[in-house]
């Protein structure tokens, strides 16, 4: 008798256990996709959106700083790229002239 009481025990701890988890999963159903899962000792912090500056100095300072940013990495960026350029039009160009006939292996033909 006192193995069954404890195969009992055994199976009914199992089946809360077993329970517990279902209804954890079953809790996460219906959240959005950040708050899925509670990670401890995580604190963040945010700011209300009706408190944020969508474009704050956009035009004082952005501009200007996309501007310098181009002139800094264009002379570095501009080189390589015209240089390909002449290269894949000169290889497509003779590319077109080796597919071409040569007239001249044709004049005595009849």
């Amino acid at each position: 008798m006192l193995t069954f009481t404890l195969q009992t025990e055994v199976v009914e701890f199992v089946a809360r256990q077993v329970c517990q988890r279902a209804v954890s999963f079953l809790g996460t159903m219906g959240r959005h996709f950040g708050d899925l899962a509670k990670i401890r000792h995580v604190v963040t912090y945010s700011i209300s959106p009706f408190e944020q500056r969508a474009f704050p100095n956009y035009f004082s300072k952005g501009i200007p700083n996309v501007w310098r940013r181009f002139k800094t990495s264009v002379f570095k960026v501009a080189p390589p790229m015209v240089l390909m350029y002449l290269t894949y039009t000169w290889g497509n160009r003779v590319h077109e002239q080796t597919k071409r006939k040569n007239p001249a292996d044709y004049e005595n033909d009849q």
